[in-house]
């Protein structure tokens, strides 16, 4: 079965336990919203937060936005009952699960065996995806396995919290001052975005903790973008406008790649292997560099 691609150009991240929060995140511009039960959820509040949460999914307008709960990870006395009353409660009103601290394949399976399980005695027709954290060293280790363990994965997902205390990343290299010469995130992100699209699913960065730094997350969303990632998370409303802007193809780049792309089908027909447009040069190799321009003015209907 062929993966399925959703916007997640931001991926707005609330706690399940705030009712107010849920209802103002549903009129938010973001495309993506995943209501949290794991990090932003007290111990006594998850419990309480799985029905509030199912609660926001069919009451509130989520149009044109990716609907997601992250549940606890397996580890976690709460991780069963999660999925199970999310998904009962909450049916078609939800496009995915995130599944945070994946670290092998059979994490993946246990979910994807839970949703199959659930879809068969809800008689449910849509198939809910799976979105997975990579958090761990030893997810990382095993990222290639975890995009392949389940077709229902759409997405990875580095969390680099988490990760730095599983790699023991010094707590000073993580300031945005630090004193590691260089992108400290680069070659996870770039590990990530191989595994992702070595099966065809999206790349997605974490969080970004400096809510008052709007040009630094900005300046992330376009690193992240270089590696080919395909969006990035907010923790905060007034990051949402910046990752939509840098994670959004620019219209004139869409009109310029369907031109390139029309002309070289032209060419193609004629028995051309290469033309020249505009005073560049265009081949098949071309084609396919602007077809992910394309992809993803496609899934945004521009």
């Amino acid at each position: 079965m062929s993966r399925i691609h959703r916007p997640r150009r931001v991926q707005l991240a609330v706690p399940a336990s705030n009712e107010k929060m849920m209802a103002k995140a549903a009129l938010s511009a973001a495309d993506h919203v995943f209501l949290d039960l794991e990090d932003a959820v007290a111990p006594r509040e998850k419990v309480a937060a799985r029905a509030k949460a199912v609660h926001a999914l069919t009451t509130h307008d989520w149009t044109n936005k990716t609907r997601c709960v992250r549940i606890n990870d397996i580890a976690t006395a709460w991780c069963h009952d999660d999925v199970i009353e999310v998904v009962t409660g909450a049916h078609t009103h939800l496009d995915t699960i995130m599944l945070p601290k994946a670290n092998r394949a059979s994490d993946v399976l246990f979910l994807d065996t839970l949703l199959g399980q659930l879809e068969k005695k809800l008689g449910l027709t849509k198939r809910i995806g799976i979105e997975v954290l990579i958090e761990e060293v030893d997810g990382l280790i095993n990222v290639d396995e975890i995009a392949r363990a389940s077709d229902r994965v759409e997405a990875l997902i580095f969390g680099m919290g988490d990760y730095s205390a599983s790699h023991g990343v010094h707590v000073q290299a993580l300031r945005e001052d630090g004193y590691y010469p260089g992108d400290l995130w680069a070659w996870p992100r770039w590990r990530i975005v191989m595994a992702a699209r070595s099966v065809g699913i999206h790349a997605i960065d974490g969080p970004y903790p400096n809510l008052g730094n709007e040009r630094g997350y900005a300046d992330e969303c376009r690193k992240c973008l270089a590696l080919g990632m395909w969006g990035k998370w907010a923790l905060h409303p007034n990051q949402i406008a910046s990752g939509m802007e840098v994670f959004s193809p620019k219209v004139e780049d869409v009109k310029r790649a369907r031109s390139m792309a029309a002309a070289y089908t032209e060419a193609e027909k004629q028995g051309l292997g290469a033309i020249e447009l505009d005073g560049v040069f265009v081949d098949a190799a071309t084609i396919r560099v602007m077809s992910n321009t394309l992809s993803k003015a496609d899934l945004y209907r521009m």
